[in-house]
């Protein structure tokens, strides 16, 4: 009966100290850690190694849940497969064990207003987008080729029977497909 800690950060430049210190304070064993790794990535190396890993008996203990689940889907399912396997699970901050029913419901409460909050945040920034779209700005890279250039490609394709769209791409500075994808 083994007790891990998990930590993840969603960047490189993000430090893992304050969850280490926490998790090797409540008791873990061993700290199993994601790096660089987003909360929403389907595969976390380390995550899914050590749910795979734990026995019968183990506990799996996390800093705060948004550390380890991207939904609260992934999370009750998780929980239920702890159940069946008999693995304990803690987690710090948000001061859930679902080892008591207490426990367990707080566990989907907070996992609940977790996605809810990432939904939220994900309709305002969307609606942030389509706001600036509307008055004129452009979202995501800039073009790479402007509507002159454009026009001089489809000029140059029918003017000039050598001319090959990789020559052509080449001529502009850019990849055949940003050219392709500009003259459709």
């Amino acid at each position: 009966m083994a007790v891990y800690g998990y930590a993840r950060v969603s960047t490189e430049d993000q430090n893992l100290d304050l969850q280490r210190d926490a998790l090797r304070a409540a008791g873990c064993e061993q700290i199993v850690e994601d790096v660089g790794v987003s909360a929403v990535a389907k595969k976390r190396k380390g995550f899914d190694d050590l749910v795979y890993a734990l026995q019968d008996g183990d506990t799996l203990i996390i800093w705060k849940l948004d550390r380890a689940f991207r939904s609260l889907r992934q999370a009750l399912d998780v929980l239920e497969v702890f159940e069946r396997r008999g693995i304990e699970f803690r987690s710090l901050t948000d001061q859930i064990d679902t080892t008591t029913p207490m426990g367990k419901c707080m566990y989907q409460v907070r996992n609940a207003f977790a996605e809810l909050e990432r939904s939220l945040i994900s309709e305002r920034t969307k609606a942030g987008m389509e706001a600036a779209r509307a008055r004129g700005k452009q979202i995501g890279r800039p073009r790479l080729l402007s509507e002159k250039d454009v026009q001089t490609a489809r000029e140059a394709l029918l003017l000039r029977p050598c001319v090959t769209r990789k020559s052509l791409a080449a001529e502009l500075g850019v990849s055949t497909h940003t050219l392709s994808r500009a003259l459709k």
